[in-house]
Order: C-alpha cells, then structure tokens, then sequence
C-alpha cells in the first residue's frame, strides 16, 4: 500500500508539472514576449477620458488633443542636443536631469520628456522628429473645460508619481490620474482602458510590423460619461455671489440627496490647472496658505455652527419629552446659571415659548431646554450620550459618507470626552450649556449643516448627500445613495420647528430676506470670532451663519451658507441664502436690491487684519 502511494505522489507531481509546462509554453505567451524584449517595442494608444455633465445635461467638462515627447533611453542615439533643447525650449541642464530619470525608471520602457506641447509646437516638432532616434511623440487628452467654475467638485488630472506605479500595475510613466473632486473619485469609470500596439522590431532596430501579425493588439476604450448632480448655473451664481468672500455654500435637493450645488469661497478657474503651465499654477494656489483657493470649506471647515443648531436642541427636547410647544421661558437679556455666569441675548419679547423662541433665536429659551434634556437623566453623561444619539442619526459628529475624498467629520462631544477634561468625573449640564446655542465642543462642517437642514425639511429623514447621477445615461442604483436614513426623532415633532424656521422669515431675524412668492423657513446664525495677536486675545469680525429650505410645504432646496468675517446672520449668509433659492426656484432674481448689495460688497478688508494663531469662536 505504502509503495502504491509513493507511485501515485510520484505521477501526480509528474501531471502537474507537464500541465504548467504545456500552460507557460502554449496557452500563455506572455514569457514569450518577455524573452523576445529586445525585439518588440509596446506603443500605448490612450483613449479620450468620459466627459462630465450637469443634472440638465450641460457640458462641463470635455477633452482636448496633447502631445507629449516620450524617451526610450535604451534606443537613443547621439543627437544634436543644442538644437534638440531649443526646439522644446529647455536647457541641455534639464533634459539631462529628464534622461537621467528615464533611465533609473527602466532603459525599455518610455518616459515623458516634455508634457503636453500645444499644436503648433508639436507640428513643429514632428517634422523634425526623425533626426532624434529614441525620441517620439505620444498622444494624449487633456481636459478642456466649458465652464470657468466648480474645480472644488471637478478636480483635476496629473501624471502619476512613483508611488501610483508602484501600487497600481495599469499605469505607467508619464500617465495621467484624477486628481480631487470627482476626476479623481470616479478615476477607473472616467478614465477609460489603453490600447496596445506590440511592435517588432529587426537588428536595426527598425520597425518590421505587428508582432505576430497584431493578434495581442488592442484598441483603446473610451472613458465612460457621467452626469453629476450639480447645476452648473447654481454653481456658477453661488461663486459669483461670494466672489472677495471666504467660506462655503453646500444646497441639497432633499427629497434626493443630490448635491446642487457645492462652492467654496475663495476658488479659481479649472483651466488653470491643464496644460504646461498647470505645474507653476498648482505651486502659486498651493503655497497661497492665507486665501487656500485649494481648500474646500464645504467640505473640510469645521466651524461652530451657531444659533442653526438650535433647531436640534428643539427636536431632541420634543423627542424626550422634556418640553412641549407651549413651554414658556423668560428671557432677560440672556439667562444667568452658576456664580455669576450669564448668556447674553438679544432685545425680544418675553417669555416665549417654542416657535417664537427660534423665530427670535432666544439664547435663554435653548438654555433651559438644554438643561431639561441632560438632567432628564440620572447622571449627566447618561444624559449628555442620549443627546449626542440623537445628533448621530441625522449624520452630525461623522463624515457623512458622500462620494467626494474630501471631508471632515466634525464634533459631538459624549460622556468620555467631558470626562477627561473634568477630574474625578464631576461636571453637570451648566459645564456644557454653550452646546445649548451651537458653540462650545460642537462643530459642523458646511455639508453636514445643509444635510441637516434636508432632514428637517424631509421631517426626518434623508439621503446620503452625493454628486454621480448618472453612468452613460444610466441612473444609479448604488443602496447607500438610494437607502433612505432615518433619523431618531418622531415626524411628528417636525411641524413646530419647521413652522419657528418660517417664522424667521416672517417676522424674526430674516425678515428683511423674504423672496416674493417662496415661502422659505430658515435660521441665522452669528459666530464671534476670537484670536490671538502678539499673544493677547483679541476680537475680529463675527462670521455669518445661515440655513434654509424651500418651498416650506414641498421642499426642492435645502442649504447652508457660512461667511468668514461677515457680521451677522442675515448680513451676508441669509441674503446668499435667499438668492441661490430664488435662483433656483424661479432661474431669474426679482430681489435685485439684495443681489446688488451682495455684488457690491467685498470682505478683503476684513481679511487684510493681521491674524495669528488659531481662532476661537463663540456664538451669539
């Protein structure tokens, strides 16, 4: 038996080892195109990337024809280098360095000379081309771009880097990648698949034809289309509004989740960053660390999100039962707590109750429901960790899950947080009161304010904010867009503060905002802005909060404006606001007094102060 065993090891061995002979020898061939190497050069033949729609089919983004010099280094021969650097307008210093990398890259494989010539340096180049063995021309497409705004959400492409070789076996030297927003989120369906072009080669070193008569030859795929959700007119009005402004506007259709628009303030034109001059261009916006055109405020600004953040405050203290709508608080000037201690308020009638309280945004009315709901509980953090569950569920304190690299996650303080500040565990819910009015440990990014606003609209619920709409005409069906995402707060609570929003408008703190024939609901919100100079404390302009939606009853527009240095709420923040609804809504503006004033004012005054160190922000 154990010698029949031996026998049968033996003729298995044998099996396999034949089978991987006749697989390497017959079936694969790619060790036969290694082993004839030196006869067969590759030629990659690159295909056009997918181009970018708006939501109502608008062109965005194109492509245009590039021309790139390309090295073999092993089939150089001696050339007239004077004459060579001249024609690309390069120093013989800097085609050396370039040579010099080609060969460390690999003596076989091409490398890029000189990315992208225009047409006519490339009609003047390719007469000349014969007389610089080794060199040639490789086609490429660059992107061409039909609209002068939105590179926050389109992004940009680049060649690839050492490290995107390394890790990424499709791509080679001198090949292009999306990089940011949606090139590079949407690379692998924008890109489209190379083709290949095997060609052999005699002792001369001349071409001969196809290897093998071109059977391993493939033609390139184009990159598939896509629309996004963007409208490329809202876009481009939202810019325009915030032009010598800094900060963000994020607008959410709620009933969808997709993004309509998505600006951040300061920004610059996409074409910038195409061609020859994209490499210098980056540079200048990259080391710009005051104004950050390259930071998308939208999505990476965490900021305290002030007086909006007391909607939430309302609909956790309904849920929990700590307050109904004709709970009544008086208001002093503010509400005073501890020893000494006050929160200041605004002038506005007193008492109130809830719908008054955020049409008037009373600071003492939120402090005391604020109080009711940590101290519903037995301990402070089973009280604070109940409110920071509720926030949870309507996507507040975690990076939402948007189909954009970019984000950040902001805060919601729990239980251990304050735990680790406070020794021995001992704090209650007066430590913690400024989360009452949006201030604070609380901070929000712009898209989580106006996916907030979206859910309050929805009474409860929402969809993941995203941009891809549509692959080569084909909606998309991908569940975490589609899903609908509840939050844990009951309907029914919804109604008191939507109707305190469009009381805002009404006759509150955005009064003076109302668009003929919208009815909106919204809330203003007013930050102070703190820093340090020279080491001492100093207070700067306050920055400007705003949110809304519309129509109230069949809500299209949910958003969130945040103006860095701009007063108050309904300064700057909520006359944005209510122009991008009109925009949007109606597609003209009928409030041309509220559109001049916005065009006509600029904050660089505000950003020329001398500033040092990191701001702390309070609100008001």
């Amino acid at each position: 038996m154990r010698k029949l065993l031996l026998y049968l090891i033996i003729l298995t061995t044998g099996i396999v080892f034949l089978g991987r002979l006749f697989y390497l020898q017959v079936i694969d061939t790619s060790l036969a195109l290694r082993s004839q190497d030196n006869a067969i050069d590759v030629e990659y033949d690159y295909p056009q990337r997918g181009y970018i729609y708006d939501r109502d089919g608008e062109l965005m983004v194109s492509n245009q024809p590039s021309y790139d010099v390309m090295v073999i280094p092993r089939n150089l021969k001696p050339f007239d280098t004077l004459e060579f650097c001249t024609i690309l307008n390069i120093t013989p210093e800097d085609l050396g360095k370039k040579l010099d990398k080609a060969k460390i890259y690999s003596p076989l494989l091409p490398s890029v000379v000189i990315p992208q010539l225009t047409k006519s340096e490339y009609a003047y180049l390719q007469e000349k081309m014969r007389k610089y063995e080794g060199f040639y021309i490789q086609k490429r497409s660059l992107r061409d771009y039909q609209v002068d705004h939105s590179a926050n959400v389109l992004g940009y492409i680049a060649q690839v880097n050492q490290q995107i070789i390394n890790e990424n076996p499709y791509y080679i030297s001198g090949d292009l990648i999306g990089r940011q927003g949606i090139e590079a989120q949407y690379e692998e369906i924008l890109r489209g698949v190379k083709g290949v072009k095997y060609i052999q080669k005699d002792r001369f070193n001349r071409d001969i034809g196809p290897y093998k008569d071109g059977i391993y030859d493939t033609l390139p795929k184009k990159g598939k289309d896509i629309t996004i959700s963007l409208d490329a007119t809202l876009q481009a009005y939202g810019e325009k509004l915030m032009k010598n402004k800094r900060g963000g506007i994020v607008a959410i259709e709620p009933k969808t989740g997709e993004i309509l628009s998505l600006v951040t303030a300061p920004t610059y034109d996409p074409s910038l960053l195409v061609g020859r001059k994209r490499s210098p261009n980056f540079t200048r916006l990259y080391y710009d660390t005051i104004a950050k055109p390259l930071y998308d405020r939208g999505l990476l600004a965490e900021y305290p999100p002030g007086s909006p953040f007391k909607t939430m405050n309302a609909l956790i203290g309904l849920q929990e039962g700590v307050v109904d709508t004709n709970d009544k608080f008086s208001c002093n000037h503010g509400y005073s707590y501890g020893r000494g201690r006050k929160m200041g308020c605004h002038d506005h009638r007193s008492p109130l109750n809830m719908i008054p309280g955020i049409a008037n945004s009373c600071n003492a009315y939120f402090a005391n429901v604020y109080r009711r709901i940590i101290e519903k509980y037995p301990s402070p953090q089973e009280g604070i960790d109940a409110w920071n569950a509720h926030l949870k569920s309507f996507g507040i304190g975690d990076f939402l899950g948007y189909d954009l690299m970019s984000g950040r996650p902001g805060k919601i303080p729990d239980s251990e947080y304050y735990d680790k500040i406070y020794p021995n565990h001992n704090w209650y819910a007066t430590a913690t009161l400024s989360n009452a009015i949006g201030q604070g440990e609380v901070l929000m990014t712009p898209i989580q304010l106006a996916n907030m606003t979206a859910a309050i609209a929805n009474k409860g619920w929402f969809y993941t904010p995203h941009l891809l709409t549509e692959i080569e005409g084909k909606p998309i069906k991908e569940k975490k867009y589609t899903e609908k995402r509840y939050t844990t707060i009951d309907p029914k609570h919804f109604d008191p503060v939507i109707e305190g929003m469009h009381q805002v408008y009404k006759d509150g703190t955005a009064s003076s905002l109302q668009i003929p024939g919208i009815e909106i609901a919204g809330k203003t919100g007013t930050a102070e802005n703190f820093t340090k100079i020279n080491g001492k404390r100093v207070q700067l302009t306050d920055h400007s909060i705003f949110v809304a939606f519309a129509p109230v009853h069949n809500p299209k527009i949910a958003l969130a404006v945040f103006v860095e240095n701009g007063y108050w709420g309904s300064r700057y923040a909520g006359r944005i606001a209510s122009l991008m609804i009109e925009k949007y809504l109606k597609g003209n503006i009928t409030r041309k007094d509220m559109e001049d004033w916005i065009l006509s004012h600029s904050l660089e005054d505000e950003y020329a102060k001398p500033l040092s160190g990191e701001p702390f922000i309070i609100n008001q």
